[in-house]
């Protein structure tokens, strides 16, 4: 099997699962974690709602999802903050998807995409229960920042260059 990533509409039927499998999985292991509950789902149903993604789209962004053997896996986010500087977002692959280099491929491919739209630096930020988030951004040459946004949820922060020299 193979992987690929292509760019995808922010409100298609395949971005729409993906991103509820993403923030149900992310939301329910804040929850569980801090609460010792899942999320409740009227608010799971609200927070789905009003993060449409309506951000990532040409010509300030875009979405792209993996397929694995031509079914959807996963997703990757790029939007930019200002002329120079691309946020990284929605980076996620299904459980059973884990493990086979889609998360580096989808990384890659939104910093290629955060290039065209003409950044300089990729920045994003993430919370200390995603260790497996974090020691894939560290591989891939993300180096912890200071916070460049408020997200009450964000612990850490991350920047790196995307042109070759110092980000």
């Amino acid at each position: 099997m193979t992987w690929t990533v292509a760019p995808e509409p922010y409100d298609s039927p395949v971005a729409a699962a993906l991103w509820r499998a993403y923030y149900t999985e992310v939301s329910d292991r804040w929850y569980r974690l801090y609460e010792g509950r899942p999320t409740d789902p009227a608010e799971l149903e609200r927070e789905i709602a009003a993060q449409s993604g309506a951000d990532l789209v040409p010509p300030r962004g875009r979405l792209l999802v993996a397929r694995y053997g031509g079914e959807p896996a996963g997703t990757s986010g790029v939007r930019l903050l200002d002329p120079a500087t691309a946020e990284l977002t929605r980076v996620f692959l299904h459980g059973g998807m884990r493990g086979r280099g889609g998360a580096a491929l989808l990384v890659r491919a939104a910093e290629d995409a955060a290039r065209a739209l003409g950044a300089e630096h990729m920045v994003l930020d993430t919370r200390g229960d995603l260790v497996e988030a974090r020691a894939l951004y560290a591989r891939l040459g993300y180096t912890e920042t200071e916070a460049y946004n408020e997200n009450p949820y964000a612990e850490h922060w991350f920047r790196k260059g995307l042109r070759g020299g110092v980000s």
